[in-house]
Order: structure tokens, then sequence, then C-alpha cells
């Protein structure tokens, strides 16, 4: 028994001294926390491009080179990037040649620039007309203060002749609709002609005739009903008169002799060229015939006094025009 008890205290020792020679534990690591994600950043939103004008829109649509340059000619480049609103009927480049060959060419030039100017505001119509208001449309009065006809068949819309093949491109000052040929404005009608004191009166190359009519007291007498052809001695035919003739006939006491030569230019009747080459003599108002003669294709009067512009009609007769002043035989 005592042997038991002795055997049990060496093995509560044992135990000890092992335990006391043992390693530490090692303690167990705490867990690492993670990260809070990250948040991703709002997309930025893209702002909306500023419509460009009339102008900026075309001349950044490569299909409208021609009606750029024309609006440049023209000088309506500020017109139409003005506040506006304007509708233009756009012609193509191919609607641009589609026009007789060298047409654009000659509208281009600085002496043909009102006749470009009105083909262009023939293309604009002031407000804003979307295509839904222009199928309801017969008509639309044009800037330029004439009319495009516009009618709508199997689903297509034509200004004039013209068809409108895109609609609705908006722009900062207004819309543009793209046509497929040149809108050309309506020739305007002739006015009726002047008489032909009207008619010398108004060209600059009969003042000295117009001043010698009015010495004569010939005026009323060449506005009436006629009909008459006046052979119209030009300025410098009066010019080319002897020194002092002119003003010597211009003075009251000479006034019949200047009647008389007045009236040795007047025909009776309304003569045109095309009569007069047929002609060897014409009797005047005076009472005295003139010559006629047609040679290399010219027409001369009392052998050397050249006509070198025909036809040109008025209300009460028709005027040719010479270049020397006709002096009646003695």
């Amino acid at each position: 028994m005592k042997r038991f008890s002795a055997f049990a205290m060496l093995l509560t020792a044992t135990a000890l001294v092992l335990a006391a020679c043992a390693p530490a534990a090692t303690p167990t690591p705490e867990p690492t926390a993670m990260p809070e994600p990250t948040a991703m950043p709002e997309p930025t939103a893209m702002p909306e491009p500023e419509p460009m004008d009339i102008v900026d829109t075309a001349v950044a649509d490569g299909r409208f080179q021609t009606l750029v340059a024309a609006v440049t000619a023209a000088s309506l480049v500020d017109t139409l990037k003005g506040e506006g609103p304007f509708t233009v009927f756009a012609p193509t480049d191919d609607a641009f040649a589609k026009l007789p060959a060298g047409t654009i060419d000659e509208l281009i030039k600085p002496e043909n620039k009102q006749q470009l100017t009105d083909i262009l505001l023939y293309h604009v119509v002031s407000g804003k007309v979307m295509a839904s208001d222009v199928v309801g449309l017969s008509s639309a009065p044009t800037v330029l203060g004439k009319d495009v006809a516009i009618k709508v068949e199997n689903g297509n819309v034509f200004i004039n002749d013209a068809q409108v093949i895109i609609t609705d491109i908006e722009t900062s000052n207004g819309v543009i609709h793209v046509i497929d040929s040149v809108l050309l404005p309506p020739a305007e009608e002739a006015a009726a002609p002047g008489t032909i004191v009207d008619i010398a009166a108004g060209d600059e190359r009969f003042s000295t005739l117009v001043a010698a009519v009015s010495a004569a007291g010939l005026v009323e007498t060449l506005s009436g009903e006629g009909p008459f052809t006046v052979f119209a001695p030009t300025n410098d035919a009066f010019a080319a008169l002897p020194a002092g003739t002119l003003d010597s006939l211009l003075l009251p006491e000479n006034k019949q002799q200047l009647t008389d030569i007045l009236l040795y230019h007047v025909v009776s009747g309304k003569v045109m060229a095309s009569d007069v080459v047929g002609l060897s003599s014409a009797p005047t108002v005076l009472g005295k015939d003139i010559s006629i003669k047609v040679e290399d294709g010219k027409v001369f009067l009392n052998d050397s006094i050249q006509v070198i512009i025909t036809d040109i009609e008025a209300s009460n007769g028709v005027i040719h025009v010479i270049d020397a002043v006709l002096l009646p035989p003695q």
C-alpha cells in the first residue's frame, strides 16, 4: 500500500516537470478585417451638342459645297447666320450640276451678283416650317417675294418641280429641307415700254437729243400715239458736229432749223430693222427722203451714217441708233 502511494506521487511529479518544460502555446491570431469596397464614381453626363446655324450646317455637310460658295458670292452668309428663323430648301451639289454648263460660273461673277442673290432668296422662306407643315401647303412665299408651289404626289413632296429628298435638318436658326434641283424664280413680266421720248430720256446716251427735242417743242409730238420710227443720234454724234453748231441750234431764234433737223430723223410708222434693210429710201416727217443702203451687213443712211443699234421698241414706235446727225439737204 505504501508502495502504491509512492508510485502515484512519482507520476504526479513527473507530469509536473514535463508540463513545466513544454513550450508555451502560440495564441491564435485575430481575423484581419476586410477593407470596405471603394465606391464607383457616377458616370459624367455628356453635354448635348449645340445645334449649328444654317450656314455652318451646310458647310459641315459635304453635299452643299456649291450652295455655300454661292451664298458667299452673294454676300448672304451673315443673313443666313442671323436669328431667323428661316426654312431653306437646299439644292445639293448634284442639283447645281444639273444646270446648263457654265451657268454657275456665270452666276458667281460679281456683275451677276443680283441675279445670284435673287435665285438664292427664292430658296428661303421666313419661319421654321417643318415637313409636317409643308405637306399641308399648296404654296409658300419666299424671301424674294415670289411664291414657290408645293405639291404632294405618291408620298413625295415637290417644290415647283424639285423633289424634297431629305427633310427636317434642324439648325439653331431654322430648318433645312434638301431638294434635288435648283429653284429658278419666274421671269419678270416685261414692263410696258415707255414712249420714244421716255426711252430716250431714260438713256444717258441721248441727253443731247432730248435737250434738242425739248428746245424744238417736239416732246408732245414724239410722245403721241404715232407710231414713229426715229433714227436717234447719240451724244457722241452731236459732239461730232462743227464746234458751236449745237449751241447755235438750241438758240430760240434757230428753233425752226432745229425742228427741221429733228424731223428729218423721223419716219411715220414702225419700221423694224428687218424692214429697213429691204428699203433703198424712206420718207421722213420733214417731207424729204433719206437714202438707205446695206454694205457688208451694215446699214447706212445717206451713204455714210451707220445704224449701230436697232429695234429699241417703244409704246409708240421704234428707235434705231445712228452714229452721226442727219442734216437735211438744202
